[in-house]
């Protein structure tokens, strides 16, 4: 696909940010483009979008994190290790280029807690950005992040149901 190659940053206390990179994944099936999605902390199959996933031609999906809380301020050792192995499979997509579209869900908060080097994410990211389109998403993304970024989305929450009492749906929230 030609002109790939854009950094998109979605973040925002707000919802919808991966349901927005799952929208782009969309348009990009739609134009036969290949989508990798790695899933940061997430490890459900029961997302809708790990259970929609056979259904988007040359869409990939793969939860890179374990289903249980994540302790941000003192991370369990194997979090730490589930988000380098991700890490490093997003690193080898974009060496490689085997892929037209890279999403990396929550990997702002990943960057934002410490539990991948700032840095280190920032200098590969600025070196190899250019023939993939990449989306991060999740809370907090640190501004160096957003300096390099082509696109910055921040979703803000206004109201939201769950401060009514309505929990997490199947197919709306997952």
């Amino acid at each position: 696909m030609k002109d790939y190659g854009l950094l998109h940053v979605y973040t925002g206390s707000g919802k919808g940010k991966t349901t927005a990179a799952l929208g782009v994944a969309l348009r990009a099936a739609g134009r036969g483009a290949k989508t990798v999605m790695l899933s940061f902390l997430k490890d459900d199959p029961d997302y809708g979008e790990a259970m929609a996933a056979q259904y988007l031609p040359h869409f990939l999906l793969r939860q890179v994190g374990r289903d249980a809380f994540v302790n941000f301020h003192n991370p369990d050792p194997i979090d730490l290790k589930m988000v380098r192995k991700g890490w490093e499979e997003a690193k080898k997509i974009l060496i490689e280029d085997t892929a037209d579209l890279l999403i990396l869900d929550e990997l702002n908060i990943v960057l934002a807690t410490g539990m991948l080097p700032l840095e280190e994410v920032i200098d590969f990211l600025k070196k190899y950005k250019g023939k993939t389109e990449i989306i991060t998403t999740g809370r907090g993304a640190p501004e160096e992040l957003i300096d390099i970024a082509d696109l910055v989305t921040d979703m803000q929450e206004i109201k939201h149901y769950f401060h009514k009492g309505v929990s997490s749906r199947d197919g709306i929230d997952h």
